[in-house]
């Protein structure tokens, strides 16, 4: 007696769904982000600190105007694949409420995951609480904005509507498996 074969796929539509989704509130993100953190340099604290790093480690030395185009376009690069596990969350676990907590959280989340201990890992940083509150916030807000903006943008186009009735596995495949 056997259990038979399962499996657990995502279904084409969802895929999409979570790719569009990610491309407009991803792109709108980027942007309205971009503000907060020119406001930070400008008041002369630390932001975007990481941006350039990761460009020259993916791209090395370009001369002046094209670092800053590449550095752009990574910019939207990123804000696009970021997006994609909150939006990837919401379609699994209830589509039809998208919650600004979700976005903050999400922000604080990645902030503390990527900004305050993969990337400084990565390049031999020192952390951020171990320079101190002014070197955390900056970063942690320009997040929280990006994560915030995913929410609303994400609900304003109307992307958890869209969702089929709500269930644990909302984005599982529900046509049966090819043989």
């Amino acid at each position: 007696m056997g259990l038979g074969r399962t499996s657990v796929t995502v279904s084409t539509q969802a895929l999409r769904r979570i790719a569009i989704e990610a491309l407009r509130s991803g792109t709108i993100a980027s942007v309205v982000m971009m503000p907060f953190g020119f406001f930070f340099k400008w008041l002369g604290l630390r932001v975007g600190h990481y941006g350039p790093k990761v460009g020259e480690l993916l791209f090395g030395a370009q001369p002046e105007p094209w670092m800053q185009l590449l550095l752009l376009a990574q910019h939207f690069l990123i804000g696009w694949v970021s997006a994609v596990p909150l939006l990837a969350f919401w379609l699994w676990r209830s589509p039809r409420a998208i919650r600004l907590v979700d976005g903050l959280a999400f922000g604080a989340l990645y902030y503390v995951a990527v900004n305050a201990l993969a990337l400084p890992w990565v390049f031999g940083d020192p952390f951020p609480w171990q320079l101190g509150w002014p070197y955390i916030y900056p970063s942690l807000v320009v997040h929280l904005v990006f994560g915030i903006s995913i929410a609303l943008t994400a609900r304003a186009f109307g992307f958890a509507l869209k969702a089929p009735k709500p269930t644990p596995f909302a984005f599982v495949a529900d046509r049966p498996m090819r043989r």
